[in-house]
């Protein structure tokens, strides 16, 4: 049910929402009388374009707001920068590069031993489950292995339920919307850094299909959030130094360089890194900020190279020379033939098409889980708990269903493996014998990717137990994603690839003559399906060239990911998409709908209600009341200079609003200031805090009959937009500048003209809002 507020100081009423839920960015609405200034619209409209503010963060219910990445240029702002030293500058300049230097050294660290723990953890369970089986106790050994599993995925769940929700899940989709503009709270801070470090452990050591590479991805954008801020809650730091980086601005590129350290240490990766940053989580990009990004990545790279070197040799009990090492082949010759060419192309193809098959089926049961979320905590948990004993349940039991497979005597000493990390495990065999699947499945997923990837092995997996494990990975990663524990999608979905790259180059071996080595198919498999699910071309390319360490593969690998993105492409969006559009995160695309060029930005601000604006010299009964009855966060200020003409001064934000009434800065006459009034009583500082309550805000009656000055506060060069810009074209630019806000003004002006069309914000840009508020629009996305 609509409800109606009261006109403050704008031509026209503020609304709610149907749902209840106030637009937080700025009314929909007009300001002018009737319609639009354009003669005729191009379609027939529903009353109101509405939009939903609550989405899922991680695992938790929000409300969603925007973040503030355009630069508020007004007086107090103008003033900071002229008034600024060179020293202070400098200082600026300077901490920017050691913020990036201490995002890259700390990921590197918290990676690192985040390795450390997996590796030892998983190693002993390994090791004792491994005994017990060869000492043919097999329920025994089950029940360790499953209790032991269950064990530590009890407590990834429960950090995740009770402490912080938001630290479940890869995290990736919310950081890819915070850097689209999207406000996700409590994403970033210390408690989601904890759990995602512990939960990571927990989980991944437990057995279930799923990495730790997307959590490293949100621990790196903690990181760079926490040091940004200097901490958090009573722990903050309050040094002068990092006052320059109490805005969205800056705190949006220290996340971008987190995300890339990520991504680097995920995968011993630094270009990589910043071509992921680059490609898939950031919307907006310069070069300063590469340069940024690649000097984390780098420190990234040498504190993972240090930690190599002091592990080397077993220092690190079972950590070794592993976990960090996935797939070296540098001293691998690639050579291939012109016919590989067309088999190449057939991994592509398939790769592609079981990529979107795995987003659609992966689609269905995120659905069916979040219906089984909302039911409550212990839901949450009963799921992870049944999700992990059906893991451990088909980790132990399938490897008994493969015969054993004869040592090639050429291997010598390596085969059997009776203990840590390595290929042909023994397991159940006889002496001289190893289980193939038990390679697989019983080893960490870092392990069972550097024994797939293996180079000159072609007879050491059987081609039962590669559909076997393909199977078997392919259901848990569709039933492990989506339980309340921090997971990754990257590795589950590399073996799934590697295994179907592998099952490709058996069954061809025995139809034509094929001269790629099979770990190498594997390689090619792996990045097919990667392509061919999150539609990424130039940074998993890089990123697989730096894990195999040999430019030989650079074309194949090449070929590969484009082939399998456009036969994606053709079926559904990346999955990171799909999950975006799950949670209701208002992401903006890069393209528009092409529908949308039928559509003006002026007919789209006369499907909302009138906007509420304010005047230069307001008085503060009237601020006071539009900001208790409304829950926008802009607001146009109109200056009327002289009787019978209006000209638009700017946009005023809610939080300067509060931080004026909340200093009681009052005029006792309706009059302008001079600039240092507002200088004394107001810094930069002060009003870059974004408290917007004013429950407990009390003025006394004579204090609301008095005056406040907007004009120091207000952002004089807000973006504009002329009403009949395509809403097309608006999209494209409210994306790529990463506005809030975007004023429409009339395409004739005059003094009985209202000086302001409308405001739109970002979920008036979303498509199906849109569609919502003109229907006819359907019929032609349809066609699309």
């Amino acid at each position: 049910m609509e409800e109606e507020t009261p006109t403050m100081a704008g031509p026209g009423p503020g609304r709610k929402h149907d749902n209840g839920v106030n637009d937080p960015e700025e009314g929909p609405g007009s300001a002018g009388d009737g319609i639009s200034s354009l003669e005729q619209p191009l379609l027939k409209k529903s009353n109101t374009l509405t939009a939903n503010h609550l989405a899922m963060v991680g695992a938790k219910v929000s409300h969603i707001e925007s973040l503030d990445y355009e630069i508020i240029e007004n007086d107090l702002f103008k003033h900071d920068w002229r008034s600024r030293s060179t020293v202070e500058v400098l200082q600026y300049v300077f901490l920017k590069w050691a913020l990036a230097f201490l995002v890259g050294l700390l990921t590197g660290v918290i990676a690192s031993l985040i390795n450390l723990a997996i590796e030892n953890i998983s190693g002993i369970k390994m090791l004792h489950m491994v005994q017990l089986v060869r000492d043919k106790r097999y329920w025994a050994g089950f029940f360790y292995f499953s209790g032991f599993n269950l064990a530590l995925t009890f407590v990834a769940a429960v950090l995740c339920v009770v402490f912080a929700p938001t630290a479940a899940g890869p995290g990736i989709p919310e950081i890819k919307a915070y850097l689209n503009g999207v406000d996700t709270p409590n994403m970033f801070g210390a408690p989601q850094l904890i759990v995602k470090i512990i939960g990571s452990i927990c989980a991944v050591s437990s057995g279930l299909d799923l990495g730790k590479e997307g959590p490293l991805v949100h621990i790196g954008a903690c990181l760079a959030n926490l040091l940004s801020q200097g901490g958090s809650g009573r722990f903050r730091l309050r040094w002068k130094w990092l006052r320059y980086f109490n805005n969205d601005r800056d705190r949006r590129d220290l996340i971008t360089c987190g995300a890339s350290s990520g991504v680097c240490a995920a995968f011993r990766s630094p270009v990589g890194g910043v071509l992921f940053a680059l490609e898939e989580v950031a919307t907006w990009w310069r070069s300063a900020l590469l340069w940024r990004t690649f000097f984390s990545t780098a420190t990234v790279v040498v504190v993972l190279r240090g930690f190599i070197e002091v592990c080397r040799g077993g220092r690190c009990g079972l950590f070794g020379a592993g976990g960090l090492i996935i797939f070296d082949v540098g001293d691998v010759t690639v050579r291939y033939r012109l016919g590989d060419l067309l088999l190449v192309t057939l991994v592509g193809v398939i790769g592609g098409v079981l990529g979107a098959l795995y987003n659609h089926v992966l689609h269905m049961v995120l659905r069916l889980y979040n219906l089984i979320n909302d039911k409550g905590r212990m839901a949450k948990l009963a799921l992870a708990l049944a999700v992990c004993v059906f893991t451990s349940a088909g980790l132990y039991v399938l490897p008994f269903a493969v015969p054993c497979t004869p040592c090639d005597p050429a291997f010598g000493a390596a085969c059997p493996a009776t203990g840590r990390s390595g290929n042909f495990k023994q397991f159940n065999c006889p002496a001289g014998q190893y289980n193939d699947l038990a390679t697989l499945l019983h080893a960490t997923n870092v392990d069972a990717t550097r024994n797939i990837f293996s180079t000159g092995t072609p007879g050491e997996f059987r081609l039962d137990s590669l559909l076997i494990f393909f199977a078997i990975y392919c259901v848990l990663g569709l039933f492990t994603f989506g339980i309340a524990v921090p997971s990754g999608l990257f590795l589950p979905i590399i073996l799934m690839g590697a295994a179907y790259g592998r099952i490709v180059a058996l069954v061809l071996q025995s139809a034509v003559a094929a001269s790629i080595d099979h770990g190498l198919y594997a390689v090619l498999g792996a990045a097919a399906l990667m392509s061919g699910s999150m539609r990424m071309t130039v940074s998993l390319c890089v990123i697989f060239l730096e894990l195999t360490n040999n430019l030989t593969l650079l074309p194949m690998t090449m070929f590969v990911l484009l082939i399998a993105k456009t036969v994606g492409d053709a079926f559904n969006p990346s999955i990171y998409e799909i999950i975006l559009d799950l949670k209701g995160l208002p992401f903006l695309e890069p393209k528009p709908e092409p529908w949308m060029k039928d559509l003006t930005v002026g007919e789209l601000a006369a499907a909302k209600a009138r906007t509420i604006s304010l005047q230069v010299v307001e008085k503060v009964s009237t601020v006071l009341e539009v900001l208790r009855n409304t829950g926008h966060n802009g607001f146009p200020v109109v200056d009327r200079p002289r009787p019978g003409l209006s000209e638009l001064h700017g946009l005023v934000l809610r939080s300067h609003l509060v931080a004026v009434l909340r200093k009681r800065w009052f005029l006792a006459e309706k009059r302008r200031t001079e600039e240092w009034e507002a200088r004394e009583r107001f810094s930069s500082v002060e009003l870059a805090d974004k408290n917007c309550k004013i429950d407990d805000l009390e003025l006394t009656p004579e204090e609301l009959e008095m005056y406040v000055d907007l004009h120091p506060f207000t952002n004089t060069t807000p973006y504009t937009v002329v009403e009949t810009m395509s809403v097309a074209k608006a999209v494209v630019l409210f994306r790529s500048v990463a506005l809030r806000h975007m004023l429409i003004m009339p395409k004739y002006q005059g003094p009985e003209i209202s000086p302001l069309v409308g405001i739109l914000t970002r979920q008036d840009l979303r498509a199906h809002n849109i569609l919502g508020a003109f229907p006819h629009l359907s019929k032609k996305s349809k066609a699309h």
